[in-house]
């Protein structure tokens, strides 16, 4: 997302009496629903927390938040969540690393809610998401946000013209803010070191000026609302390209270790012991995935 053009710098921890006054300030821009979206870029440009769905955990630093939809007019959850427009923005968020600026509403059951009103608590990563069946017995999507703690305020982009003319021989170069994490424990680098830095599916290893790089791919992912553990069992080393398909159930590792959703096998050294438990949790997400496109 751009940030050349501003509007207005909101500090962290500014308060707001309303969503109109969000919607001045140029934070929030609807009355009603949770995730406001971007027509220029397709991402989220914020999120209001306010612990309307039973499937919302609020951690502070790190927030479990429930897509938008599925409800009737008297705000009962009665079918499954779709890939709607805000829903849709907060994947592209994803995608893109692109920051959300996330609001809190008040809300006497979080502790992290303001005492009264509206306040604005900062930008959030979307780490990641998940689209399961949810407590209330619908399929939703849960998306994973984590606090971007070395930034405590941020400008606001206005709406701009960002075309430039076709055959620019000097085109314009516009500086954004996007962010992908890769965890990298002392354990993920001796997987990766017995690896030799080679990709498990494709074979491939990649050579830089600093050395060999591969990423190392939790089957399970770290952190709620999956909950895996940080063990040999549930990492695999994975080049870039396959790290991002593996984490958006583009395949899965099947009990045979042949995979699922696109060719190949994956390439298992026999002192590396997998967890079947953690692959059956990663294909499962995948089958919900695969629903979710034939229902499209």
């Amino acid at each position: 997302m751009s940030i050349d053009f501003f509007k207005e710098n909101i500090p962290e921890g500014t308060t707001f009496e309303s969503r109109m006054e969000l919607k001045e300030a140029g934070l929030h821009k609807y009355p009603v629903h949770g995730i406001s979206d971007d027509k220029d870029s397709g991402c989220a440009f914020s999120v209001v927390v306010a612990g309307g769905y039973i499937d919302d955990e609020d951690l502070g630093d790190e927030i479990i938040y429930t897509g938008e939809g599925g409800r009737n007019e008297k705000g009962q959850h009665v079918k499954d969540q779709v890939l709607s427009t805000g829903n849709k923005a907060l994947i592209t968020s994803e995608n893109q690393g692109t920051p959300v600026r996330v609001i809190r509403k008040k809300d006497p059951k979080n502790i992290y809610a303001p005492n009264e009103n509206y306040r604005y608590d900062g930008l959030y990563i979307v780490d990641h998401h998940m689209y399961i069946i949810g407590r209330e017995g619908f399929r939703i999507y849960r998306f994973r946000l984590l606090k971007i703690k070395e930034t405590s305020s941020y400008q606001v982009p206005i709406k701009i013209n960002k075309s430039l003319p076709e055959g620019n021989e000097t085109p314009q170069v516009k500086e954004g803010i996007t962010y992908r994490r890769i965890r990298d424990t002392k354990l993920s680098k001796e997987i990766k070191r017995l690896y030799d830095y080679y990709c498990q599916v494709c074979g491939t290893r990649i050579e830089t000026e600093g050395g060999y790089y591969a990423e190392a791919a939790h089957i399970k992912a770290l952190g709620k609302p999956h909950n895996g553990p940080d063990t040999p069992d549930n990492i695999i080393c994975l080049c870039p390209n396959h790290h991002v398909m593996f984490d958006k159930n583009v395949f899965s590792i099947a009990e045979d270790y042949s995979l699922v959703g696109i060719k190949g096998h994956l390439d298992v050294k026999s002192e590396h012991k997998l967890n079947r438990e953690f692959l059956s949790y990663h294909r499962n997400l995948k089958d919900s995935y695969d629903q979710l496109k034939k229902k499209q």
